[in-house]
């Protein structure tokens, strides 16, 4: 059961980075294009899958609260400021992405909640993964570190760099899903949008090389690890050429295997642990009773229902969306 569960886990968490990734992307790209007809497609591109795609956020939730519940405390503890401004940035983001249909003179303000919501979201969540990754201040299983002890210079650059991402992401899905001007300018971006990604994966290291963070230690003591750069590696490149070959959806394809790649990366170099390098797997199950009673509804029903719902609305939602679409006809 605790592995079924990591396996679990690691999934939500990974399908919510990817999917909720994209449209929060696209609403940072949304946030700089002063385009209003650009602004309709591209909310149109999201509108039918977006709130869907944050479901995976709440199984994730769901997850570690019931089956990991001694790193939902520890997790809410340390976290506790940047999961209010996330929640907060979401529930913005949302009520924008309605009211900015109906508002007139107001529209500009919606457009930059929308946008900013995106922004602030993207931001918090990659600040989180920088502070786990440079270490938490834990005393026997005790976060001890105060409101403040996840911000650290690493951590904001960490946050920054998932905002890039996210609207690599973002760009991509713009690219598959539109055709006219805004798919050019999805795929004028996509180069820029990578190159930036790259510059922060280079000095994202170099940071915790220079750092000495003992997450590093970890690529001597398994070489292997180096498989995960090299896929992102080969990703970049099948990005690029799709640009270059005006593959409408090969680069949110590729996208989503650099992604994949560093989630991977992340993941194995944390293992075993669930805090590094505090509190692992074992340590952090809920009691087997707990894990099976959990396996019979969300474990057998919710996990798989969301799967297969996920599947059908993005086929029934597949194809591209015409020029003149807007999210709100």
């Amino acid at each position: 059961m605790i592995t079924f569960w990591v396996v679990a886990l690691g999934l939500t968490i990974l399908l919510y980075v990817l999917l909720d990734g994209f449209d929060l992307g696209v609403g940072i790209l949304h946030l700089f294009n002063r385009d209003e007809a650009d602004r309709r497609r591209m909310l149109a591109a999201v509108s039918p899958v977006w709130d869907g795609n944050e479901t995976w956020l709440v199984l994730t939730g769901t997850i570690l609260f019931g089956a990991f519940s001694k790193v939902f405390a520890l997790a809410l503890s340390a976290f506790y400021l940047p999961v209010l401004v996330g929640i907060c940035a979401l529930v913005l983001r949302g009520v924008a992405f309605e009211f900015r249909s109906k508002a007139t003179r107001t529209r500009r303000l919606w457009d930059v909640a929308f946008g900013a919501g995106s922004l602030v979201a993207a931001f918090v969540q990659g600040a989180a993964v920088g502070a786990l990754v440079r270490g938490l201040p834990i005393e026997n299983g005790v976060y001890t570190g105060g409101a403040f002890g996840w911000l650290s210079g690493y951590s904001v650059l960490c946050g920054a760099g998932l905002c890039v991402a996210y609207a690599l992401l973002g760009a991509g899905w713009l690219a598959a899903k539109c055709d006219g001007d805004l798919r050019d300018k999805a795929f004028a971006l996509l180069p820029r949008l990578l190159l930036g990604l790259l510059l922060f994966l280079a000095v994202a290291v170099a940071a915790a090389l220079a750092a000495g963070l003992p997450i590093m230690g970890r690529w001597i003591e398994r070489p292997y690890l180096a498989v995960f750069p090299l896929l992102g590696a080969a990703a970049a490149w099948g990005l690029l050429d799709g640009v270059a070959k005006r593959r409408d959806l090969r680069p949110f394809l590729m996208g989503g295997l650099i992604f994949t790649a560093a989630f991977g990366a992340v993941a194995v170099s944390f293992w075993p642990y669930m805090v590094p390098f505090a509190i692992t797997v074992d340590e952090a199950a809920s009691p087997p009773q707990s894990l099976w009673f959990m396996f019979w509804g969300a474990g057998l029903i919710a996990l798989p229902l969301t799967l297969a719902y996920t599947a059908f609305a993005y086929r029934v939602f597949g194809g591209k969306i015409a020029d003149s679409a807007a999210y709100d006809e």
